[in-house]
C-alpha cells in the first residue's frame, strides 16, 4: 500500500513537471517541435528546478512573440531594416524580470530580430541556445517564393531621391535628361526591337517614371515610353545637368513689363518687354528676378513673370508627322506669297534706310530675298510696340513686317515666334531669312553670322554680329 502511494504520488509529479516543461503553446508555435531546456534536461534524467521551469517559462513567452511579431512584419512591404526586441531580449537590456526570474545578459536569454525588404528573413540571435533554425525554416518557403517572382517580373526601382531645395523652388530629381548626338528612341517596351512612339533629342527631357533594368520609364510632352538608360542622366547626375543645359525662363504676364536697371520700383527703366516674352533669367532673389533683354540686363518683380525651368520634350511619330506635313504647307505657301511678291519689291512708301547697301547677303532662294528686303531699312527708327517699317517699329514688329511682304502672317511677339515655322539646329546651320531668338528679342539672319534687328531706341534698325547674346533658338519659315 506504502508503495502504491509513492508510485502514484510519483507518477503525478511527473505529469505536472512534464506539462509544465513542455506547454502546449511550445507545440503550435513553429512548424517543428523543439524540446525546451527544463525538459531536455528531465529527459536526460539531470533534473528540474523550480527556477529551470521558471526560466523555461518566460523563454517560451518570449518566443512566442518572436513568433507574432514575425508573422505580422513578413506581410508588410517594409523598405528599411528594422529591429524588433523580443520580450526577453527587452528584459536583458533593461534587466528586466519575468514571473519573479531575474533574467541576465545570456545567449540563452536575449534576441534581436533583424527584417529586410529583400526578403522579409527573420534571424534570431541567441535564442534557444543560439538555434534560429525554426525561424529560417519557417521564412525559407516564402523568401524562395519571393525571390521566383522577382526573377520572373524584375522589380521597378525606387524613384530617385529628392533633392534638397528651397521652399518654392524646383525639384528636377526627377528629370530624365538625353545626352545622345542627335536623339535617342523613345520605345514602347525595354527591348530594342519593341515599337518606336517617339523621340527624345539631345538635352530634350521627361519626367522619371519607373526604371526596369536598364531602361527607363519616362513622360515627355505627350509620350510615354522607355529609354535606354545607357543614353541618359538621372536623378544628381541630372540635377547638376539641369544647371548647364536647362533654361531659366521667366515668362511675362502683364501687358507691358518695365525692366529696371535695379531691383528696386524706384530705379531707372531700362526697357520694356511685351506680354508673354520669354526672358532668360540670370539671377533670382525673393521678391526680383534679373533678366537679359535688348538693352542689357535688368530686373522685374516676380508678381508679373512666372519663372521655371524649361526643357525641350519629346516629339511623337504622329506629332512629327504632323509637324513634316505642316511645315510643307506653309513652305508652298510662303514660297508662293514670295513669288507674288515679285522678287521682294520695296513697299516703305518711298523712304529706305541709309545703310542696308553695304551689306551683302550670301546664298540665294527665298530666304535671301527676305533678307534682302529687310537690309533695306537699316537706319530707320525703334519704337517699343511699333509696326512700321518707316516710322519705328520694335524687334518682333520689324521681323512681322518683313515677311508680311512675302504673305506670311507671324505674331507681334518675341516669344510667340520662337515657336513659328521649324527648328534649326544650329548657328552655322542658319540660313538668310531665317529668325534669331534671344531672350526677349528677335532678329533676322542674313548670313556670314550677322542679324538685321530692330535694336533699341538709341540705335534703331541696325546690323550686328549674330552671336553678340545667348541664342535660344533658330526658326526658318521657308
Amino acid at each position: 500500500m506504502k508503495k502504491s502511494i509513492i508510485k502514484t504520488t510519483a507518477a503525478a509529479v511527473l505529469t505536472a513537471v512534464t506539462v509544465t516543461c513542455f506547454p502546449i503553446n511550445d507545440i503550435y508555435a513553429a512548424p517543428s517541435f523543439v524540446f525546451p531546456a527544463a525538459g531536455v534536461a528531465l529527459a536526460a534524467g539531470n533534473g528540474c528546478s523550480i527556477q529551470d521551469i521558471r526560466a523555461n517559462v518566460a523563454r517560451n513567452a518570449a518566443k512566442q512573440g518572436a513568433i507574432t511579431t514575425h508573422e505580422k512584419i513578413t506581410k508588410s512591404e517594409q523598405s528599411t531594416v528594422a529591429k524588433v526586441e523580443t520580450p526577453s531580449s527587452k528584459a536583458v537590456n533593461e534587466g528586466l524580470t519575468i514571473d519573479g526570474v531575474a533574467v541576465v545578459g545570456s545567449a540563452s536569454e536575449g534576441a534581436t530580430i533583424e527584417i529586410t525588404s529583400d526578403d522579409a528573413a527573420m534571424t534570431s540571435s541567441g535564442m534557444n541556445g543560439g538555434d534560429d533554425s525554426e525561424l529560417a525554416e519557417t521564412a525559407a518557403p516564402e523568401d524562395e517564393a519571393k525571390k521566383s517572382e522577382s526573377e520572373a517580373n524584375p522589380q521597378i526601382d525606387v524613384k530617385p531621391e529628392m533633392a534638397d531645395v528651397e521652399e518654392g523652388e524646383e525639384d528636377l530629381s526627377d528629370q530624365v535628361i538625353a545626352v545622345v548626338d542627335g536623339y535617342v528612341n523613345v520605345r514602347s517596351m525595354p527591348d530594342e526591337n519593341s515599337e518606336v512612339v517617339g523621340k527624345l533629342y539631345n538635352h530634350s527631357a521627361g519626367t522619371w517614371l519607373d526604371k526596369q533594368g536598364d531602361w527607363y520609364k519616362i513622360e515627355s510632352g505627350n509620350v510615354v515610353g522607355v529609354v535606354k538608360g545607357e543614353y541618359v542622366k538621372t536623378g544628381q547626375a541630372a540635377v547638376k545637368l539641369a544647371a548647364e543645359v536647362g533654361q531659366r525662363t521667366a515668362v511675362v504676364h502683364t501687358t507691358t513689363l518695365k525692366i529696371r536697371e535695379e531691383a528696386s520700383i524706384d530705379s531707372s527703366v531700362l526697357g520694356l518687354v511685351a506680354n508673354e516674352d520669354q526672358l532668360t533669367v540670370i539671377e533670382e532673389t525673393d521678391e526680383w528676378v534679373k533678366v537679359n533683354i535688348e538693352e542689357g540686363d535688368g530686373w522685374v518683380s516676380k508678381e508679373y513673370v512666372s519663372i521655371s525651368t524649361i526643357f525641350p520634350k519629346a516629339e511623337s511619330k504622329a506629332e512629327e508627322e504632323a509637324r513634316l506635313k505642316k511645315e510643307a504647307a506653309e513652305r508652298r505657301k510662303a514660297q508662293a506669297a514670295a513669288a507674288r511678291s515679285a522678287g521682294g519689291k520695296k513697299k516703305n512708301g518711298g523712304k529706305t534706310g541709309g545703310g542696308g547697301g553695304s551689306y551683302s547677303v550670301s546664298g540665294g532662294g527665298l530666304g535671301a530675298s527676305v533678307a534682302n528686303y529687310a537690309l533695306q531699312f537699316v537706319g530707320n527708327p525703334y519704337v517699343y510696340g511699333g509696326t512700321s517699317l518707316t516710322n519705328g517699329t520694335d524687334c518682333s514688329g520689324f521681323t512681322m513686317g518683313v515677311y508680311r511682304n512675302f504673305g506670311v502672317s507671324l505674331p507681334h511677339s518675341s516669344g510667340a515666334q520662337r515657336a513659328m515655322g521649324y527648328g534649326v539646329g544650329s548657328l552655322a546651320e542658319a540660313q538668310p531669312g531665317d529668325i534669331i531668338c534671344y531672350s526677349g528679342h528677335v532678329g533676322l539672319y542674313i548670313g556670314g553670322g550677322q542679324i538685321v534687328h530692330a535694336s533699341t531706341a538709341a540705335t534703331g534698325i541696325k546690323v550686328s554680329n549674330a552671336s553678340y547674346r545667348n541664342i535660344l533658338a533658330i526658326r526658318r519659315i521657308f
